[in-house]
């Protein structure tokens, strides 16, 4: 089975996430993708909407889109989980011949501080998510979405074209919340 693992925190998911999985499922050489949240992404000290929350979004968003499946295994292990355990999970549990992993734009500068990058390397290709004017080395194969919205973004401001409608509501209360909890 070949299959591209997409993860990231989705805190919250919205369209550019749909888009990149969309676009994914049609360029890519795969089976399945795997939508993996993370419990908390290594290089930071928080999340805002927790991993179960988070998690729930992403089912009720994405139980419509066939070849699509999501992976809780780093919400499972209640830690900040290298992507490269992640990886061997799949290859595992899912038998994978190939893996592609998804990632974005943003994330090359710090692609050399991921834990056993050389070592992950080799295990998968690397597909990279165009973002913004980010440039994307010719050795890395590029996946062209260029949606220009993040989560961050989204977290400051809800802007409602942006969030899927069967979560909408939610994300809102939610942030607006948190918001207000701040304040």
């Amino acid at each position: 089975m070949k299959i591209a693992l997409f993860g990231g925190s989705f805190d919250p998911p919205h369209k550019g996430h749909i888009k990149i999985i969309q676009t994914a499922l049609k360029q890519l050489d795969i089976d399945k993708i795997f939508v993996c949240p993370a419990f908390l992404n290594p290089f930071k000290k928080e999340f805002h909407a927790p991993p179960k929350k988070r998690l729930f979004w992403l089912k009720k968003i994405l139980k419509k889109y066939p070849g699509v499946s999501i992976c809780n295994f780093e919400i499972k292990r209640q830690k900040p989980t290298p992507t490269i355990k992640t990886v061997f999970y799949l290859y595992k549990y899912y038998r994978a011949q190939k893996v592609y992993l998804i990632i974005g734009a943003d994330n090359i500068e710090s692609l050399n501080k991921w834990y056993r990058i050389e070592r992950l390397k080799k295990l998968v290709k690397i597909v990279v998510v165009t973002r913004g004017n980010k440039k994307i080395p010719k050795s890395l194969q590029k996946l062209e979405v260029n949606v220009n919205i993040s989560s961050t973004k989204l977290r400051k401001k809800i802007i409602k074209e942006y969030i899927p409608k069967e979560i909408l509501k939610d994300v809102e209360n939610f942030y607006s919340k948190e918001m207000n909890a701040k304040s």
